[in-house]
């Protein structure tokens, strides 16, 4: 039987030579990567704002490799808020060109600049009136002859060890849509708050829309003492509300201060079990951490592990000094955040 290519005898592979060869590849596509971001100008800020003013959707259109990588620029586009489809050149001449409208923007990915597919294809965009984008390795083809706009995105070489497969080329290609995703991204002045209505499922949907108030429990489950309470009365209020601590509030039900199960510890080893009968504010923690409930949820979290502590106190701004819950870091990360 005739062994497979890499079963030939001959061929050094050992561990050395083979990551030798990963990191090689690494360092030839991040070098074409520099020499292209070295050498754009004009062209790339006239194609990010040509997207940006789309009225339409943005066509990204490509075929093989290209096609792959169309794909996921055209996805990018979508998730930084520039509607877009992609259309299989080949599938585009039977058919799917009848999703194209007058309004939209063309985005021809093709490194030769000369598949016949794609040529096929752009007569149809020309004949609309729309504006075509090409993200082309070579800028004197067809297709970079035939568009609006030009994008170089040739390379020297390919990375890989034979310099054949579409490599460099396929990875600067993505790179180009990445780029012009987030230029078209900042011209819309789009935030983290839009950003989350794309994406509102998993986790990044939670830590991006959902709020304190969101996961705040009824106003009843709020532990809650007046200073003038004692130790061992707060206690209870304590174990029966399971945060581990209690909101300590003035007669007017402002918030003066928090007494947690670790300052209950420091109180038994400094004054013994005669100090639970002392009154609570004499012991609580003033000026405790608090957060407002408009704030996001994840903000609560990343608040917490800087002070190292494990619950905050919700404040509603609206409702001056006075608690509105409390919220529990366990209880935040279980949910995903």
């Amino acid at each position: 039987m005739t062994p497979l290519p890499w079963e030939r005898e001959g061929v050094d592979c050992d561990d050395g030579n083979l990551l030798q060869t990963g990191r090689d590849v690494m360092r030839r596509e991040a070098a074409e990567l520099a020499r292209a971001a070295d050498r754009m100008g004009t062209e790339l800020v006239q194609a990010a704002r040509a997207i940006h003013s789309c009225r339409g959707r943005v066509v990204v259109v490509g075929l093989g490799k290209s096609g792959h990588v169309g794909r996921k620029i055209s996805a990018t586009l979508a998730s930084l808020g520039t509607p877009s489809f992609f259309l299989h050149a080949a599938e585009g001449m039977h058919g799917d060109l009848g999703m194209v409208c007058r309004e939209d923007v063309g985005l021809f990915v093709s490194n030769s600049g000369n598949t016949a597919e794609v040529l096929a294809v752009l007569p149809y965009f020309k004949r609309l009136g729309s504006l075509v984008i090409a993200v082309t390795g070579t800028p004197d083809s067809p297709l970079a002859r035939h568009s609006d706009i030009v994008v170089n995105a040739g390379v020297e070489s390919e990375a890989d060890p034979l310099r054949l497969a579409p490599t460099s080329s396929t990875t600067l290609q993505l790179v180009m849509g990445d780029a012009l995703a987030g230029m078209a991204a900042r011209l819309r002045g789009l935030r983290r708050e839009d950003f989350a209505v794309f994406h509102p499922g998993g986790t990044l949907g939670r830590r991006l829309l959902t709020r304190v108030v969101d996961v705040l429990g009824p106003p009843d489950q709020l532990p809650k003492v007046e200073e003038n309470v004692s130790v061992k009365d707060a206690l209870f209020e304590i174990t029966d509300k399971k945060f581990g601590a209690t909101c300590v509030v003035d007669k007017v039900g402002e918030l003066t201060g928090i007494f947690t199960d670790g300052d209950l510890r420091r109180l038994l080893e400094r004054h013994g079990v005669e100090a639970l009968n002392r009154r609570i504010g004499d012991f609580m923690t003033r000026a405790p951490s608090t957060i407002e409930a408009s704030r996001l949820a994840a903000d609560a979290v990343r608040i917490m592990e800087e002070r190292e502590i494990s619950v905050l106190i919700v404040m509603d701004g609206t409702r001056g000094k006075a608690p509105l819950g409390m919220i529990h870091l366990h209880d935040l990360l279980r949910s995903g955040l």
